[in-house]
């Protein structure tokens, strides 16, 4: 039987998007869209099937945590996926007192949304092939498929290095080219380009031509701002 996914969503292009994500994905089915939070709860009374929630937290009638607060007093026991542009270290914090069960950022590919509904359709596997009683092993091994996984990187790019280069970008406020980022570091230029490189394919950079007065163009990377359309 497939995950049925409501998806909360203001923005009506990232809504539609969203919703596709979710119907190209095996094991899930789109039972709707909603674009703001009381949107979501008429929902949600309509069709008590709906497994998950897809939750913005920037909605036009107020915050999705406080959406999660209301659906938690009316009874509605449906799991929570924030997907979302807040960063801000407080809102993470509270989200995952309230009970929200993997927290998704904004810019995103599709592998990246692929990967978290894949995890939770892990844990509701395990979940559901439990016994009635549980042993502490098998409560930690559902737990655990909840807990964050380390994005794939290519062979040879490090987690430490792959973050100041991350931090450098984001820093920036402007274009950066593999050569400038490479400087600022003290890495080779061809190491700085293989992590803008891997950036830019998980959808977390854009990449754009710079033209010089002189001399070939260059590529010059930028880091995508929350909001920024997917690819």
């Amino acid at each position: 039987m497939s995950i049925r996914v409501l998806v909360v969503e203001d923005e009506a292009v990232a809504a539609e998007a969203h919703a596709a994500y979710v119907a190209r994905t095996p094991g899930f089915e789109a039972a709707g869209v909603a674009r703001s939070a009381g949107e979501a709860l008429r929902a949600l009374e309509r069709d008590r099937t709906i497994d998950l929630v897809l939750l913005d937290f920037h909605l036009p009638d107020g915050h999705g945590l406080g959406l999660v607060q209301r659906l938690r007093a009316a009874g509605h026991l449906c799991d929570v996926i924030a997907v979302t542009s807040a960063r801000d270290v407080d809102v993470v914090r509270q989200a995952v007192a309230q009970g929200v069960v993997l927290y998704l950022l904004k810019p995103f590919s599709y592998s990246g949304f692929q990967a978290k509904l894949q995890q939770y359709a892990d844990y509701r596997a395990r979940l559901a092939s439990s016994a009635s009683d549980v042993a502490q092993g098998e409560v930690d091994e559902l737990i655990g498929t909840l807990r964050p996984r380390s994005e794939a990187r290519p062979k040879g790019l490090s987690s430490e290095s792959l973050q100041q280069v991350t931090d450098a970008l984001r820093a920036a406020g402007a274009g950066r080219s593999a050569s400038e980022v490479a400087e600022e570091l003290g890495f080779s230029r061809v190491t700085a380009r293989r992590y803008l490189e891997h950036l830019a394919d998980a959808g977390i950079a854009s990449r754009a031509q710079r033209y010089r007065r002189t001399g070939r163009p260059e590529v010059e990377y930028r880091w995508r701002r929350p909001g920024t359309p997917t690819r």
